[in-house]
C-alpha cells in the first residue's frame, strides 16, 4: 500500500511538472538595435532667437546650418552627413520591424538645445509611425558638463565658403579678424546640462513610462515584486538621483533599468564622471570647476562605486525572476585595441591614439563579477568585440557599436534567441539618400581655401564619393593625413614609412631576399603587387582595420592583406625596434574576436562567427 501511494504521488508530481512546462510561454526572439555616437546635429533647424537662417543650398534651395568640410576632416566624427545616415538607419530598422532601439550616448554633439530638440522630434515621429521605443543613455557629449554652459563654434560654413562663427554669448567672441563674417549670437547653441537634456529626452528611457513593464534607478527603494508606476514616477525626480562628488557637491546619475518587453531587462549605465579640477570648498554649479567625462569607466571605479553594487543587485534579481540582462553605456568596459594597447603606448606614446580612454582590467573584472555578461558600448567610433573572464570565472562580452558619423558607418542588431543564445549583426549603412546634397556648398569652401592658399587644404576628391560608406572612408583617409599622422605618429617613423614602397618594406632585410622571392611564387604574388602601394596605404589600412575590424577586409582586399603579412614577417625581424613594434601591432589589429555577424552562447561563454 505504501509503495502504491508513493507511485501515485510520483505520477501527480510528474503531471504537475508537465503541465507547468506547457503553461510556460515559449520565448520569442527579441531584437534590439544599437545606434551609438550618432552625434546628431539638426542641419535644417533655424534659431528662434536669431535672425539667421543659415546658408542657401544652390542644389535644393533650402537653408542649412552646417560645419565646414575642413572641420569634419580634422575631427574623429562627421557633423553634417551623419544627419542623413541617422535617418537611413532608422528607416532600415523600421523596415526590419525592430521595435526597440538603444542609443549608447553621444546622441547629440554637445547637447545644444537646437540639436537635442531636433533629435527628439525625429524620435517622436518614428515612435508614432512605427511604434519604436527608444532608450538612451548619456555620453561625454550629452552633457559635456553636468550644468549649462555658454558655448559656440567658429567653424560653421558661411557665405562664400568662409567660416561662420555662431556662439551663445558675446562673451565667447574673440577679437574680430579682418574679413570675417559677422558672428551670430543665439542661446540655442549653448551646451545643456543634465536637467535640460533629460527633460527634453524624458520619454526615451530616462523616466518611467506606462509602456514599461518595470523601471528603476540605482536609488529606487522598491523592487520588481512591489513595483508600481506611481512609485517609479515619484522616485524618478533627478534631484533624488544624485551621488556625492567630493565633500560638497552632488551630481546626477542618469542610470536606469527598464523591462520594455516580457523577459528582457535593459540596463542603461550612466558612466559619465565629472571630476573636480581642484579641491572645492563649497557647492559649485560652475561647469569650469569640473573636467569632461571622456575617460569613462576608469573614473567610475573611483567616483561611482555605487553603480557596482546596484549592477550586482540587478543581475541577481534578473536571475531570480528569469530575465535576460543586457547592459549598455557610452564607454567600453574592455580594451578595444585588440589587446595591443601596451604595444601602442610604446610605439605612439601613452598620451596618443586615445589610449587614455582604454579601460583598466579592473573594470571588466568588476562588472563581470557583478553579473554583466553582455555589454554594448560606444565612444570610440569603432567596430570591435572584447572578451574578458575574471579570476572568479565570470565572462564579460563587450560589444563596441560603430558610429554612423565615421568609418565604418553601421549599427548593431541584437537578436535574443533564448536565455542562453544571442546573435549580433552589424548593419553597414552604405546607401544613404541625399548624403551628397551639400557637396556644392563644400565646393564653395574649397574654392575659397584655394584662393586663400590655405596651408592644409582637404582633398576635393572626397566630393566624388559614390555612396555614404565611400564618403566615410574618405573622411578617415583625410583624418589620417591631416590629423593622425602629424599629431600621433613619431615623426621619423611616419616619414620613413610614407616614403617607402611595399617592395622597400618587403626587402628591408637584405640577407633573405632570395627566400622571399621563392615564397612569393608559392603564394602566387609578384613584386609588382608590392610596388603598387606605399607605407601610407599600409598606415591607412591599419586605421581601417582598427576602426572597422573584419568589416574592412572587403575594402582592403584579401590579396593586399596577404602582402601586408609578408611585409610584417620582414619588419618583425628588422633591426629597427619601431618597425618590429609596428609589425606586432598591425598583426594583432587584424586578428580580433568576431565582430561582424556572430553568436554568443552564455552558458558556455563561447563566441563564433556566423558565415554568410
Amino acid at each position: 500500500m505504501r509503495f502504491q501511494n508513493q507511485f501515485i504521488l510520483l505520477c501527480v508530481l510528474l503531471t504537475m511538472v508537465s503541465c507547468a512546462k506547457k503553461l510556460q510561454p515559449e520565448f520569442k526572439t527579441v531584437e534590439i538595435a544599437f545606434i551609438a555616437d550618432a552625434h546628431f546635429q539638426d542641419i535644417y533647424a533655424h534659431f528662434e532667437d536669431a535672425d539667421y537662417k543659415g546658408i542657401k543650398n544652390p542644389e535644393t534651395g533650402t537653408f542649412v546650418n552646417i560645419r565646414t568640410m575642413q572641420a569634419q576632416l580634422t575631427s574623429t566624427r562627421l557633423f553634417n552627413e551623419n544627419y542623413f545616415a541617422f535617418l537611413a538607419a532608422l528607416d532600415d530598422i523600421a523596415a526590419r520591424g525592430i521595435k526597440y532601439v538603444a542609443l549608447p550616448g553621444d546622441f547629440s554633439d554637445d547637447g545644444q538645445p537646437i540639436h537635442v530638440k531636433g533629435l527628439r522630434k525625429i524620435l517622436d515621429a518614428y515612435m508614432a509611425k512605427y511604434g519604436i521605443l527608444f532608450f538612451a543613455t548619456t555620453g561625454n557629449h550629452d552633457p559635456v558638463r553636468p550644468f549649462v554652459q555658454e558655448a559656440g563654434k567658429t567653424d560653421f560654413l558661411g557665405e562664400g565658403g568662409k567660416e561662420q562663427i555662431i556662439v551663445s554669448s558675446s562673451e565667447n567672441l574673440k577679437a574680430e579678424v579682418s574679413g570675417q563674417l559677422k558672428p551670430i549670437i543665439t542661446s540655442e547653441i549653448k551646451k545643456w546640462g543634465y536637467d535640460e537634456i533629460l527633460n527634453e529626452m524624458s520619454v526615451f528611457g530616462f523616466y518611467p513610462q506606462k509602456e514599461y513593464l518595470y523601471w528603476e534607478t540605482p536609488f529606487s527603494t522598491y523592487n520588481y515584486n512591489n513595483y508600481s508606476l506611481e512609485k517609479a514616477q515619484e522616485q524618478s525626480e533627478l534631484s533624488k538621483r544624485v551621488y556625492p562628488v567630493g565633500a560638497h557637491n552632488f551630481h546626477p546619475d542618469a542610470s536606469y533599468l527598464v523591462e520594455p518587453t516580457d523577459g528582457v531587462w535593459l540596463l542603461a549605465i550612466d558612466a559619465n564622471v565629472y571630476v573636480p579640477n581642484t579641491e572645492l570648498s563649497e557647492t559649485s554649479s560652475n561647469p569650469k570647476d569640473f573636467s569632461g567625462a571622456s575617460i569613462g569607466y576608469n573614473n567610475v571605479l573611483l567616483q561611482k562605486s555605487h553603480l557596482i553594487e546596484w549592477v550586482k543587485n540587478v543581475a541577481e534579481e534578473a536571475k531570480q525572476n528569469g530575465k535576460i540582462l543586457i547592459a549598455f553605456s557610452h564607454y567600453p568596459m574592455v580594451d578595444f585595441n585588440d589587446d595591443t594597447s601596451e604595444d601602442m603606448k610604446h610605439f605612439f606614446g601613452a598620451d596618443k591614439m586615445q589610449l587614455h580612454r582604454v579601460p583598466k582590467e579592473d573594470v571588466a573584472e568588476s562588472f563581470a563579477d557583478a553579473g554583466i555578461q553582455i555589454h554594448f558600448g560606444g565612444h570610440m567610433h569603432i567596430n570591435d568585440t572584447g572578451v574578458r573572464t575574471s579570476t572568479q570565472g565570470h565572462t564579460l562580452f563587450n560589444i563596441q557599436s560603430p558610429s554612423l558619423a565615421a568609418y565604418m558607418p553601421a549599427y548593431k542588431v541584437l537578436s535574443i534567441k533564448n536565455k542562453t543564445e544571442i546573435e549580433v549583426e552589424t548593419v553597414v549603412i552604405d546607401a544613404v539618400p541625399e548624403f551628397n546634397s551639400l557637396f556644392s556648398l563644400y565646393q564653395q569652401e574649397y574654392d575659397y581655401l584655394k584662393e586663400q592658399e590655405s596651408a592644409s587644404i582637404w582633398n576635393k576628391d572626397i566630393l566624388k564619393s559614390k555612396d555614404y560608406k565611400a564618403f566615410s572612408a574618405w573622411h578617415l583617409k583625410e583624418l589620417v593625413r591631416l590629423r593622425f599622422l602629424p599629431k600621433d605618429w613619431p615623426k621619423s617613423v611616419s616619414i620613413s614609412l610614407i616614403n617607402s614602397s611595399g617592395k622597400d618594406l618587403l626587402f628591408i632585410n637584405e640577407f633573405n631576399q632570395d627566400e622571399i622571392s621563392k615564397e612569393l611564387i608559392l603564394e602566387e604574388l609578384s613584386l609588382k603587387d608590392f610596388e603598387s602601394w606605399t607605407g601610407f596605404d599600409m598606415i591607412y589600412d591599419f586605421y581601417r582595420l582598427h576602426s572597422a575590424d573584419a568589416l574592412a577586409i572587403t575594402d582592403i582586399g584579401e590579396n593586399r592583406l596577404k602582402q601586408y603579412e609578408f611585409v610584417c614577417n620582414q619588419l618583425i625581424n628588422s633591426e629597427d625596434p619601431f618597425y618590429q613594434l609596428w609589425s606586432k601591432i598591425f598583426r594583432k589589429t587584424r586578428r580580433g574576436k568576431p565582430s561582424g555577424h556572430f553568436k554568443i552562447n552564455l552558458s558556455t561563454n563561447t563566441i563564433e562567427t556566423i558565415k554568410s
